[in-house]
């Protein structure tokens, strides 16, 4: 006869005995190396455990998993900032610091071709929720994290003393200090001296960047080695920078490529304000052009125009990793990508990129080729770059890896 007997239920675990845990700790859900936890992966966390607090970080079999900031307020609660079985204390933070500094200043020696670059890069140099870029003498720091925001403060000696500046500015979002609870009142000591705008170098051409009117950070780092590329392909060329912003493509293909002829054009007036006195800065002429790209390039395409180097560098299209969310943004760049190849010469350079974090090389390049395709267009890659390597990515959280730039020859 069969057994009709009930079978016995599975022994469930024994929960793990926290009392002995470091406080204050937080313990996760699931096993992972992801910097960022958010709710869904956060399990119990310590009574004792306060906004801002480093705390021990446990995984879901009661193992020390490493340490991290805590802020129950945040849309990410929890920055695990360093992986270890080992206790990690807030020391930690000015190994870092140094590391980052070193890895910019004498492993790469960026200071020879430049004054601008990204000191510290968030998750990619083990400092969660905060980046800093050195602009000549002045420190810009974009916070994402109030425990970073709490400490910030107390680093800044140490930061200029390693990278020989100054004076520092803080950026922090309104919609997510608010939420983050982040009191402006921290920074107002330490950025009360700091200019508003300062000039910079960068392989020997000039700029100005103007930190009230800029977007971001006021400049862009991360194209600094795509800006020198370009020039490979621009003497005595016919130049068309879409997007130009404040004219970096624009004045590396003219004074470092020797172009014969550039036009930038952007939407945004202040910007091009700024191209204008970069160009003045650099004694040097641009053909700039206050429109927006899909229409002027819809535009020069039923005039017949073409350029010998196309680049195009459209600020980011896609905010959500949602399918239908992001299909908007796809599609911009598939149909601005398809206006712009058509305005390059048949066997000329398109330099083409995308800053969306949330979209694929492989799915942008997919994108890139369908609007090539569509103009009964082929391309010709040549290469597949991104940002510089002061912008480093660490193995686990290689989302942070968003900045794609696809070179092409159109045949």
């Amino acid at each position: 006869m069969p057994d009709t007997a009930p079978h016995e239920a599975k022994a469930q675990p024994a929960p793990p005995d926290r009392s002995a845990w470091a406080r204050p700790w937080a313990q996760l859900k699931y096993i992972t190396f992801q910097p960022a936890i958010f709710p869904r992966l956060l399990g119990k966390v310590s009574p004792d455990a306060r906004p801002g607090d480093w705390v021990a970080v446990y995984d879901k079999n009661g193992e020390r998993a490493g340490s991290g900031l805590y802020n129950p307020r945040a849309k990410i609660p929890l920055r695990v900032v360093v992986h270890s079985a080992e206790p990690v204390g807030e020391d930690y933070f000015e190994g870092a610091i140094r590391r980052a500094v070193a890895l910019r200043r004498e492993v790469f020696k960026l200071d020879a071709r430049t004054d601008a670059y990204r000191l510290i890069n968030s998750d990619g140099d083990g400092m969660s929720g905060l980046s800093i870029d050195r602009y000549a003498d002045v420190l810009l720091c974009e916070i994402f994290s109030l425990g970073m925001a709490e400490r910030l403060p107390r680093w800044l000696p140490l930061l200029h003393e390693l990278a020989g500046t100054k004076f520092a500015r803080v950026q922090v979002d309104h919609d997510l200090g608010s939420l983050e609870g982040i009191k402006p009142s921290l920074f107002r000591e330490s950025q009360a001296a700091a200019p508003g705008s300062v000039k910079i170098r960068e392989h020997g051409v000039r700029y100005e960047v103007d930190f009230a009117e800029g977007h971001k950070t006021g400049f862009f780092c991360d194209q600094r080695e795509n800006r020198k590329a370009v020039a490979r392909f621009t003497q005595g060329a016919r130049v068309l920078d879409l997007c130009c912003y404040t004219g970096g493509f624009s004045l590396c293909a003219k004074i470092l490529g020797e172009a014969a002829d550039v036009t930038g054009v952007d939407l945004d007036e202040s910007a091009l304000d700024q191209a204008r006195r970069n160009s003045n800065l650099n004694q040097v002429r641009l053909k700039l052009v206050h429109a927006d790209a899909f229409a002027y390039a819809r535009q020069m395409q039923q005039n017949g125009e073409t350029w010998d180097v196309v680049i195009l560098d459209p600020p980011k299209f896609i905010f959500t990793r949602d399918d239908h969310g992001n299909w908007e943004g796809r599609q911009k760049y598939e149909d601005l990508n398809q206006l712009a190849i058509s305005l390059v010469k048949p066997g000329g350079i398109f330099v083409t990129c995308s800053c969306s974090g949330l979209l694929s090389l492989e799915d942008f390049e997919q994108h890139v080729i369908k609007a090539a395709h569509r103009q009964n267009r082929r391309l010709q890659f040549l290469d597949r770059t991104g940002a510089g390597p002061d912008h480093p990515v660490y193995s686990n959280c290689l989302e942070s890896r968003y900045l794609k730039v696809l070179w092409c020859r159109v045949v």
